[in-house]
């Protein structure tokens, strides 16, 4: 099998003219194909993925043609040599070729993609995540995620222990490492569209709760202007819907309670005169509150004694005392809002201010009615709200994203030296960590980077 140089020469590729070069290139890759017949195919499958490094527009779209083309003639051999370029190949190829699968897989008719194939895709896979970037990572969840084998309630569990494995939650975790921090989210924010009634959040919730709580604090992230908090406690609580039984549920579910205590503050002292005893009103900070309150109601459906028979009888008063005081400043905050919002319809409601101020109202709006059901005696775990950052209406698990990569002609432009991290939030709602003084109740945006 003649080599990629060898090819060029033969279509005349040492003419001097440079227009004419570029011809003769173009030539040639559009009768590469008709090499690949046969032990030759991976071959050629080879050599035309090394081409995928050209930045000629028209090259790149006649490679891209010519690999369809092959993998239509034989998907296995193709894929052999696309994998081949991915394990040993240069970085740019590397890049390009995971690409052309996360992008033009899909586009292959089921006769191609067989059970057989998608079988072959899922081990190379394998291969490939013992070594990558957390942006190499996110595009084979999308290649996985969308091949048919793999939509099965045991194919998604795959995928789980696959992400699981990428995530090493049998490791402790470190939250002063911004690489161990960005790990952990990046593969927790693939696995959540997995899980489902069927397919369990468990293992993460648990790791979670036992090794990630305890650090919220101490958390660094290498991703500007994120709140890193807040993004871990927004993953716990769509996780916490899914988990199912946890070995140490009642030490988790305390670790989870005694967290969300931090966020949900004690009445300040009053002096004699009735005002406060020189201390500041705390900052309620509802979306911090949120999350953890969800996390707590959902895991609390499964020990639903908790409260009153793990907790004894003083921090069971204390803990109703902070959910009065925080209920007591939450109906003021939801009267405003309210008022703020009232007669505002269409384009008024699509203003930056406005837009705050409805998510603030979904919120405060969750947050009450879980309150509620902890004030029932005994405490109740009944309510069902839809967290302010998700769409209200169903989504069906595993629906597949919108196509976030470029399918136009044009090579992808070379990424930059140096290591690659994947900074895309996959959830990032209008809204930030909303806070309020229960002095005044003007409403407060603050966004906390870490």
């Amino acid at each position: 099998m003649p080599t990629v140089e060898e090819l060029y020469r033969n279509y005349g590729i040492l003419a001097d003219a440079t227009e004419q070069v570029g011809q003769i290139r173009r030539q040639a890759i559009k009768e590469l194909p008709q090499f690949a017949t046969g032990e030759n195919l991976p071959r050629v499958a080879d050599i035309l993925t090394q081409l995928l490094q050209t930045d000629d527009s028209a090259e790149f779209n006649l490679v891209n043609n010519a690999l369809l083309s092959i993998f239509k003639m034989d998907a296995k051999g193709t894929l052999g040599g696309l994998f081949s370029q991915i394990l040993q190949g240069e970085d740019i190829v590397r890049e390009r070729a995971i690409k052309f699968l996360s992008t033009k897989l899909k586009t292959l008719p089921d006769e191609v993609l067989t059970k057989e194939v998608e079988e072959l895709i899922l081990t190379e896979s394998k291969k490939v995540l013992e070594d990558v970037t957390g942006e190499e990572f996110v595009l084979f969840m999308k290649i996985l995620s969308g091949l048919k084998s793999l939509q099965t309630v045991s194919g998604r569990q795959q995928l789980v222990e696959l992400v699981a494995e990428q995530a090493d939650l049998e490791q402790t975790f470190n939250p002063s490492d911004p690489d161990c921090v960005d790990r952990l989210l990046q593969c927790t924010r693939q696995a959540v569209p997995l899980f489902s009634k069927n397919v369990h959040s468990t293992r993460f919730v648990t790791y979670f709760c036992e090794q990630v709580l305890p650090n919220l604090s101490s958390l660094t992230t290498p991703v500007e202007g994120l709140d890193i908090q807040l993004e871990v406690l927004k993953l716990l609580a769509e996780m916490s819907s899914f988990c199912g039984d946890m070995e140490k549920l009642e030490t988790n579910l305390r670790k989870l309670f005694d967290k969300l205590l931090e966020y949900m503050p004690l009445p300040p002292e009053e002096a004699e005169n009735g005002e406060n005893a020189g201390s500041e009103e705390p900052k309620l900070q509802f979306s911090y509150v949120e999350c953890l309150l969800y996390s707590f109601h959902q895991l609390g459906r499964k020990l639903p004694d908790f409260l009153t028979a793990k907790l004894n009888a003083e921090k069971l008063k204390d803990f109703k005392i902070r959910l009065q005081y925080f209920a007591r400043g939450l109906q003021v905050y939801i009267r405003q809002l309210r008022l703020a919002l009232q007669g505002k319809t269409g384009e008024a409601l699509k203003t930056e201010e406005n837009k705050i101020k409805v998510v603030a109202l979904k919120i405060t709006n969750n947050i009450n009615v879980l309150i509620k059901d902890l004030f029932h005696i005994p405490p109740s775990y009944k309510s069902t709200v839809t967290l302010s950052w998700k769409p209200v209406q169903k989504v069906e698990i595993g629906q597949k994203r919108a196509n976030e990569d470029t399918t136009s002609g044009s090579p992808p432009k070379k990424s930059p030296a140096g290591p690659k991290r994947d900074a895309r939030q996959i959830y990032n709602p209008p809204s930030g960590k909303y806070s309020s003084n229960l002095s005044n109740f003007n409403y407060e945006r603050s966004l906390q980077g870490k």
